[in-house]
């Protein structure tokens, strides 16, 4: 077992990653979170044309360099526009993204307007800048950009960019198939009464919602016994079908069960003790196929533990493996209201509460025990206080 720091073990597990080629072609509406595989450039300009950014009256500034009187001639509407071009002296009413006419470059509002009767405004006290509240022709995307990178997973707004460059279809990484089952024979599902000495096992749930929300699918394997004959069974039949297996618990010094034993046997496998806290225990390895890899990840059995080591190891690996770009998750300071132990050397990840003092400054307490087991710790938190490794009490 090698002792590895934080960025150690990520830099050791993202540098095995070797990301999944196989993309598919999907309908926009479908594609909420997926990756993209390949750059997207954009077929049209957006806007298309010159349009009104507000409701007014529309005309070419230096008209007014000869008459401050402008006679309306016309409107146009979104989607109608005015079909000739102004004249000198001219202007139109105009609505708010309706194409700008020719020999036409600026916008007044319409409650900045004075009229001389209903046809005539009266311009001689009114300042206007050429140009103002116009959208120009290609100033959101311009034909040719990339719009969405490759590697850009797609949220609402990356959707809203492609459909306002019409594209209803988009080519996609497929989702990972992640394979999950928990090991001890102390444990038992929720739908079963647990037996004296026994726990319910709470990581596959917990684990199975953290992937669901990355976007992957899961295949949960269910818990196996400390049984080694069924647990090489379970993996010879799945390890073929699947991007990554991830299992909890087994993998500590000096355990009971077999977990370790039967990795070793499928995958090249490192056993690391990370300096953090919680979570020292980790596996990571991989099954090297000609087709393929699928990889190996044991997280620790406790269930703070096990959630920890997900969010810093596990996900953002399974993100370079689907064609992902990894962002650094965000990191602001904030005081602390209360003091907090702190051992150095190693990095902490302690479950907060994070909000806003009566001040307006960020400040962050501790949700209470810190132990490794306390679930209910992550649902109570909004935040992890992260202690670096140089760092003693708070």
């Amino acid at each position: 077992m090698i002792t590895l720091s934080v960025s150690q073990a990520q830099q050791h597990i993202q540098t095995a990653m070797e990301p999944i080629t196989e993309s598919e072609t999907i309908s926009l509406d479908c594609a909420l979170d997926r990756i993209s595989a390949e750059n997207i450039s954009a077929p049209i300009n957006v806007p298309a044309f010159d349009n009104s950014a507000m409701d007014g009256y529309a005309f070419y500034a230096l008209d007014l360099a000869s008459n401050k009187r402008l006679h309306i001639v016309g409107s146009a509407f979104a989607g109608h526009p005015f079909p000739m071009p102004l004249q000198a002296g001219q202007a139109i009413r105009i609505t708010t993204g309706a194409r700008i006419p020719e020999r036409c470059d600026t916008v007044l509002p319409q409650e900045l307007a004075i009229f001389e009767d209903d046809n005539t405004l009266d311009m001689r006290n009114v300042v206007v800048r050429a140009g103002q509240h116009l959208r120009r022709c290609g100033e959101d995307t311009k034909i040719g950009d990339i719009s969405i990178a490759k590697g850009c997973r797609l949220g609402p707004a990356e959707l809203g960019v492609l459909a306002s460059l019409g594209i209803s279809e988009v080519n996609v990484h497929r989702r990972l198939r992640i394979a999950l089952f928990s090991t001890g024979d102390e444990l038992r599902s929720v739908k079963k009464t647990t037996d004296n000495g026994c726990i319910y096992d709470s990581n596959r749930i917990t684990l199975s919602g953290m992937l669901t929300r990355a976007g992957m699918e899961v295949i949960d394997l269910g818990i196996f016994s400390d049984d080694p004959t069924a647990l090489k069974a379970a993996l010879q039949k799945t390890y073929q079908q699947v991007d990554a297996i991830i299992t909890s618990g087994g993998i500590a010094d000096g355990s009971a069960d077999y977990t370790k034993q039967v990795m070793q046997e499928f995958a090249d496998m490192t056993f690391m003790s990370i300096n953090m806290r919680p979570g020292r225990p980790f596996a990571f390895g991989k099954i090297a196929q000609s087709t393929k890899n699928t990889y190996l990840f044991g997280l620790p059995g406790n269930p703070v533990a096990a959630m920890i080591s997900f969010y810093f190891l596990v996900r953002p690996a399974l993100h370079l493996l689907n064609g992902a770009q990894v962002a650094t998750p965000l990191q602001i300071d904030a005081t602390a209201t209360q003091a907090i132990h702190k051992k150095i050397g190693r990095t902490e990840f302690q479950r907060g509460i994070c909000n806003l003092s009566a001040q307006g400054k960020l400040q962050v307490s501790t949700t209470g025990g810190q132990g490794s087991g306390i679930i209910s710790s992550m649902a109570q938190a909004n935040c992890l206080i992260v202690l670096n490794p140089e760092q003693g009490d708070i």
